[in-house]
């Protein structure tokens, strides 16, 4: 067990937070705020416990030099907002504008310090810029689980430095999703689905000792069903991963896994929300068709086994759900687990912006906020920014 900022003492502490607010801009506007609603809790906690807050953060790719098209100006002027109290924003990482704010802070105050990325050393892990990093406080949190399977100065340099724990983001990640992996409800059901087999084989492999029902949709099922002597038409397809795919399900026999595949989909002759589409069996796609989404069949029968389940893990959508013809096997997937009795977990990614996009956040007992840190979770890999936090 990791410690929380609840097991430490924080008044008149300085403490620097390292939160995800790489959020999505449109020129200086922010689209979606999510990820700093979500830093909220474990800010606010910091700041009634008399902390001087000092906030970090990377956002976009600024190719570690000073690019102001990435500053994170609109993400302090929303926290202003949001927490009713201006928080300044450094006009650098670890200069004089940081290192100024940041002796002035008064217990209870906020600050946020200008993009970590705007220095190349961050994403090098450079230890003398961990280090000047870390001399801004006394204490570090780490709440970006986004970034928590990046050994960044950031996300776990800075821990070489300071008494380092967990912010509530990250402490949820850990109960919730660690949970449902070490000992789980059951029946457990894990959904996956997205585009390519190789990113998921670790995850595969890793939930193939855990499940008892293993749901497989997305364009990665095609590979699956051609290693099984189906057609596929023009759907994605691993050639080279032929082999592997009958290694997995070949893997959940012998582990008496229920392996699912989809027995009907829906192909189209272009990829185009308009193109001529039909239902057809799973392994029958006609050759200028390309596979879309899982069929109404599908739908029902994925639909059926997350019904029964006592834990449900989902990660990546059913079909091109960004093109709404084909969004029907996703928004099915979504429905089946809002009305899921049991332990509902959607693993960050594509999956938690369908499930937000289609209104069924609220009804989920977790969406992950990390896309590749979930997934290295769901593979069994240790993430290095949450094995650098002090141990309880």
């Amino acid at each position: 067990m990791k410690k929380t900022i609840e097991d430490i003492q924080v008044n008149g502490k300085r403490v620097l937070v390292r939160c995800d607010f790489n959020v999505p801009l449109d020129g200086s506007r922010i689209t979606d705020d999510r990820r700093i609603t979500a830093a909220l809790p474990t800010i606010t906690y910091l700041m009634e416990h008399g902390a001087r807050v000092i906030l970090c953060s990377h956002l976009g790719r600024p190719k570690g030099g000073f690019d102001m098209k990435y500053s994170l100006k609109p993400v302090a002027d929303r926290l202003s907002e949001l927490l009713g109290k201006t928080v300044p924003l450094a006009q650098d990482v670890i200069g004089d504008s940081a290192k100024a704010l940041a002796a002035g802070l008064q217990d209870g105050d906020a600050m946020l310090l200008e993009n970590v990325r705007f220095h190349a050393e961050e994403e090098k892990n450079d230890p003398a810029f961990a280090k000047q990093l870390a001399s801004l406080a006394d204490i570090y949190v780490n709440d970006a689980f986004g970034t928590a399977h990046r050994a960044h100065a950031s996300t776990a340099g800075v821990a070489d430095y300071l008494p380092a724990v967990a912010g509530y983001l990250i402490g949820k990640e850990i109960d919730i999703m660690g949970a449902a992996l070490q000992n789980p409800k059951r029946p457990f059901v894990a959904v996956l689905g997205g585009a390519k087999v190789k990113d998921k084989i670790a995850v595969i492999n890793n939930l193939l000792d855990k499940v008892d029902v293993l749901l497989i949709g997305g364009g990665m099922s095609y590979t699956f069903q051609k290693a099984l002597g189906g057609q596929v038409g023009k759907s994605l397809l691993d050639e080279e991963r032929l082999p592997l795919a009958l290694e997995l399900m070949d893997k959940a026999k012998k582990n008496g896994v229920k392996l699912l595949l989809p027995m009907d989909n829906e192909a189209a002759q272009e990829f185009s929300n308009d193109a001529m589409h039909i239902t057809v069996h799973s392994r029958e796609i006609p050759d200028d068709f390309e596979g879309m989404d899982i069929g109404p069949k599908t739908q029902k029968l994925f639909s059926d086994e997350i019904a029964k389940a006592g834990t449900v893990v989902w990660n990546g959508p059913m079909g091109v759900f960004e093109m709404p013809t084909f969004a029907t096997g996703t928004l099915a997937i979504a429905k089946a687990m809002a009305e899921c009795p049991g332990i509902t977990i959607v693993g960050g990614g594509d999956s938690a912006a369908a499930v937000e996009q289609m209104g069924f956040a609220d009804k989920m007992t977790h969406v992950s906020t990390g896309g590749g840190a979930s997934l290295e979770f769901l593979e069994g890999k240790t993430l290095p920014g949450i094995a650098c936090l002090d141990d309880k």
